[in-house]
C-alpha cells in the first residue's frame, strides 16, 4: 500500500463517478484495456470486486463506496498541493477545468467566458456540468468541480464567492395575450410555467409562500432553454431573471413576440456569483481560471468574500 500509484486512484475515482469503463477511458485519455487492467490491480490491492456490472453500468460495492469517500478528497488535496508547486502557463496548458452552471448561465454568460478562454488558452479543455443546487457544495468540497456560477448562496465556511452580476426577477409571457399591466389578480389567475428548483431559481416561489399565495402551475420544465418557444405558443407565464428575459424577447422579436412585465409583488434582487473552494486558491491554474471568468464578464474588482454559512 505504501507505493500505490496515484493514477490507480484517479482511475478508481473516475470509474466511480462515471460508472463506465468506456467513459472513464475517454476522460482519462487512455485505452479501455488500460482502465480494465487498472481495475484488476485495484481489486487485488483492496481485496474486493469494487464494481459489479449491471444494466445501469458499473455499480460500486459497499467497499468502493467507503473508499470513494476516503480517497476522493485526499487525491484532490494531493493534486492541488503538487499543482501549487508548479507554475501555470495558459498558452501551452492542456489542463481540464470543470464549471457548474445552469442553462441560463450557458446562454447569457458562457459565450463571453469561452471566447476569452479560446484566446488565452487555446489548448485548455472546459467541461460545463448542469447545475444541481443541492449537490454543488459536495461537488466542490470533493473536487468534482472547480467552480460554480449560480444565484443562490452556497453553504460552507471554506467556500468563497465573487459577485459577477446583479439582476432581478420579472414575468415574461406571450405578447399577444399579455395585459397592459400585470396585476396580482391577473398574475394569480394565469397558468404558469415553472423551471425545476434544482437549478437554484426558487426565490420568487419562496416569497409567494411567505405571502400565503399559490400560483397555478401547468408545466414544469427541467431547463430554461425551451422556455421562450413554449411561451410563444401558449398563454403561460414564467418568472425569470431580467437579463435572460431580455435575451428571450430578442430571440423571438420576429416571431411570437414575448412581453416582459414587472412582478406584482416584491422579490429581493439576486446576486449571481462565482463560487470556489478556499482550498483551490493554492492552485495557480484554478486561480488563473477564476480571474479569466471574472475578467471575461467585466466584473469590477476581483476580491473574494466568504460565502454565507
Amino acid at each position: 500500500m505504501s507505493n500505490v500509484d496515484l493514477n490507480l486512484i484517479r482511475t478508481f475515482i473516475t470509474l466511480y463517478e462515471l460508472r463506465s469503463v468506456t467513459l472513464a477511458a475517454e476522460q482519462l485519455y487512455v485505452t479501455q484495456p488500460s482502465v480494465s487492467y487498472a481495475l484488476s490491480r485495484l481489486r487485488e490491492l483492496f481485496n474486493d470486486r469494487l464494481f459489479v456490472r449491471s444494466k445501469e453500468g458499473m455499480e460500486p460495492t459497499a467497499a468502493a463506496e467507503q473508499l470513494y469517500r476516503e480517497l476522493h478528497g485526499s487525491l484532490t488535496q494531493i493534486e492541488t498541493t503538487l499543482e501549487g508547486a508548479r507554475s501555470f502557463d495558459p498558452s501551452s496548458s492542456n489542463k481540464r477545468f470543470t464549471l457548474a452552471m445552469t442553462d441560463l448561465g450557458e446562454m447569457a454568460l458562457f459565450p463571453r467566458i469561452f471566447r476569452r478562454l479560446q484566446r488565452e488558452a487555446p489548448n485548455v479543455e472546459l467541461e460545463v456540468l448542469p447545475l444541481e443546487i443541492d449537490k454543488v457544495a459536495e461537488w466542490m468540497s470533493t473536487g468534482r468541480i472547480d467552480a460554480v456560477i449560480c444565484s443562490r448562496p452556497l453553504p460552507g465556511r471554506d467556500i468563497n464567492r465573487q459577485v459577477i452580476l446583479q439582476d432581478r426577477y420579472v414575468c415574461i409571457m406571450n405578447g399577444k395575450t399579455a395585459p397592459d399591466q400585470l396585476s396580482m389578480d391577473e398574475f394569480l389567475a394565469r397558468k404558469h410555467l415553472v423551471v425545476s428548483r434544482s437549478l437554484g431559481h426558487g426565490l420568487a416561489e419562496e416569497v409567494l409562500a411567505d405571502l400565503g399565495l399559490q400560483r397555478k402551475v401547468s408545466l414544469v420544465l427541467p431547463h430554461f432553454s425551451i422556455l421562450p418557444t413554449v411561451l410563444g405558443e401558449t398563454d403561460l407565464l414564467a418568472i425569470v431573471p431580467l437579463e435572460i428575459a431580455e435575451l428571450f424577447a430578442e430571440m423571438h422579436a420576429e416571431g411570437a413576440a414575448l412581453k416582459i412585465c414587472p412582478l406584482p409583488f416584491e422579490v429581493p434582487a439576486i446576486d449571481v456569483a462565482l463560487y470556489w473552494s478556499e482550498r483551490s486558491e493554492r492552485s495557480p491554474a484554478l486561480t488563473w481560471m477564476r480571474q479569466l471568468i471574472i475578467a471575461a464578464l467585466g466584473v469590477e474588482g476581483s476580491g473574494a468574500s466568504g460565502s454565507e454559512s
